[in-house]
């Protein structure tokens, strides 16, 4: 009779260990970008913060655990977190996060709010103006109240993915008709603008190896391979009006110069080849050749599997010849 009663709550038991130790796919991703920054704090990790985890975050952790000690495994559990000491603390949700504050909570939660659309600069640790902002225009897109501070609400709905960014900076929106789809699911994590003493000329979308890359409007492919100026696999689109997307650091490209393409068309696959540290797509746009801010030109869905554009595209159609190299100096 006692074998018959515990074994129902044996199996009730594995399944909430099992639940409480596998956290959701966001929140693992989150964690894995706070575990970045603090690695990255301590001059452990040198790449990028895109919450995937690795063989040079694992290398990281490993490096990590074998100075202070600790068993060599590579995986970044409760006791290598407190060997992280304050960059280690305090778990996601563990707080309502205000201004002034620091912690793996913070960048975890400056990651969340990149991947939902509503970038805070730098995913740094630390709760700044930039992050307080990025707060408040979430919590008004998810029609929260809009007070700064991410507590249990916000996250909720960061976690959620209720929360999307219908227009990036509406402080800054451009004039005309052109917009532009998101060449791959998710957000991006870095932004246009400063980072590292140069300036940004794109958006940054961590994703996995192979993730296809889609085109973001409708126009013509007037590049499409290898550029030498530290995009690695590039391929450039010509839309109407003057604007140019560029697609860098591809690891095979799909599309072909002279190709008609319409927002959602195949043109390549997420990689890490040229001046790349890890798995992304940089996204420019350009208007008469000159680099501007994605993101106030950015629709909140990403691009889908739509048919190609036919011949009589509106675009103008691509000029013979390879287009000069790149000229931004960081341009991954």
């Amino acid at each position: 009779m006692l074998a018959r009663l515990l074994g129902p709550v044996l199996v009730l038991a594995v399944v909430l260990a099992l639940t409480v130790a596998s956290p959701p796919a966001h929140a693992a991703r989150a964690n894995v970008a706070a575990l970045q920054v603090a690695l990255r704090a301590v001059d452990l990790y040198g790449g990028r913060v895109d919450g995937i985890s690795g063989p040079r975050t694992k290398r990281a952790v490993r490096r990590l655990q074998r100075r202070r000690g600790l068993a060599v495994d590579g995986v970044a559990g409760r006791r290598t977190r407190r060997a992280l000491g304050r960059r280690g603390r305090p778990r996601l949700g563990s707080r309502a996060m205000r201004k002034g504050q620091r912690g793996w909570d913070v960048a975890a939660l400056q990651f969340m709010l990149a991947r939902r659309g509503f970038p805070s600069g730098s995913i740094d640790g630390g709760f700044g103006r930039r992050t307080r902002a990025a707060v408040r225009r979430a919590q008004r897109a998810s029609r929260l109240t809009v007070d700064g501070i991410a507590g249990p609400a916000t996250l909720r709905s960061l976690r959620r993915g209720r929360t999307r960014a219908r227009r990036r900076h509406p402080t800054h929106a451009p004039a005309g008709p052109v917009r532009f789809f998101s060449p791959v699911p998710g957000g991006w994590a870095d932004g246009f603008g400063m980072r590292w003493g140069r300036v940004h000329q794109g958006l940054d979308f961590p994703a996995p190896s192979g993730t296809t890359v889609r085109a973001a409007g409708v126009g013509v492919t007037t590049f499409a391979g290898y550029n030498t100026g530290g995009f690695g696999n590039l391929v450039i689109v010509r839309h109407r009006l003057g604007f140019e997307t560029w697609y860098a650091h591809m690891s095979r490209v799909t599309t072909s110069r002279g190709q008609a393409v319409s927002g959602g068309t195949p043109i390549g696959a997420v990689g890490s080849t040229g001046n790349s540290t890890g798995p992304h797509l940089h996204f420019e746009v350009r208007r008469n050749g000159t680099p501007i801010d994605p993101a106030p030109y950015m629709l909140g869905a990403t691009a889908s599997n739509a048919p190609r554009a036919g011949p009589a595209s509106y675009c103008a159609p691509a000029r013979a010849g390879r287009p000069r190299e790149a000229q931004a100096p960081d341009p991954c």
